[in-house]
């Protein structure tokens, strides 16, 4: 079987799916959606999804958005068993805190300082760097107990920190200060499959475009 992936390549939350479906072999067909020239407020697409964003899958007919349900539910589908999503009752509680931390907290606290400099072109606001600042602050301190965000092996919480965390890249965001966060990016690197061609590489696309677009 393969999924339909509705995804703009450089998204977070389009390249957790994907580094998910790679780690247990589910087929992805890429759809990209231009969001940038509305593509996902198209009738067919708002057909699937009236909440017009990205990702989206298309499984069989089976309508999915939100990056952390699709992710959950491809492990439920097709690796129950994987480590990523484990079955132990405080083992899987622990890694949907963290994704619950990444969705309401770090992502949010992010997205506050990463957008209006990467679309706007503004100066960071020292008041929502802080408020960054605060959250990569408590993602040190989960990591100086843990050699993983949620636990000792890899999990879908890694995944999905790591898509957001690597979004600041574009920014060239220096995380060094942040030690035992540093060095867990530098492993999630080396250790999730083809995350160079996953990760890397549209985010230096997408780098380009934002520097372009502040010479315009």
């Amino acid at each position: 079987m393969t999924v339909d992936l509705y995804h703009m390549a450089a998204s977070g939350p389009c390249r957790a799916v994907r580094m998910v479906a790679e780690l247990i072999s589910v087929n992805l067909n890429l759809k990209d959606v231009d969001i940038l020239a509305g593509e996902q407020n198209k009738p067919e697409f708002l057909k699937m999804n009236p909440q017009h964003c990205v990702p989206t899958i298309d499984d069989d007919g089976f309508y999915l958005w939100e990056s952390r349900a699709i992710m959950q539910y491809l492990i439920n589908k097709y690796a129950p068993d994987s480590s990523l999503y484990p079955k132990d009752p405080r083992q899987r509680a622990m890694v949907d805190m963290m994704l619950y931390f990444d969705m309401g907290t770090l992502y949010k606290t992010q997205g506050e300082l990463f957008y209006p400099q990467a679309f706007k072109g503004e100066a960071p606001d020292p008041e929502k760097e802080s408020n960054y600042k605060t959250a990569l602050g408590y993602l040190e301190t989960y990591l100086t107990k843990t050699s993983y965000v949620a636990g000792d092996k890899l999990t879908l919480a890694d995944i999905s920190v790591v898509a957001s965390l690597s979004m600041m890249e574009v920014l060239d965001y220096d995380f060094q200060s942040f030690p035992k966060l540093y060095s867990w990016m530098a492993k999630m690197k080396k250790e999730i499959p083809n995350y160079k061609t996953m990760n890397d590489e549209p985010l230096e696309k997408f780098k380009a475009w934002v520097k372009s677009n502040k010479n315009q």
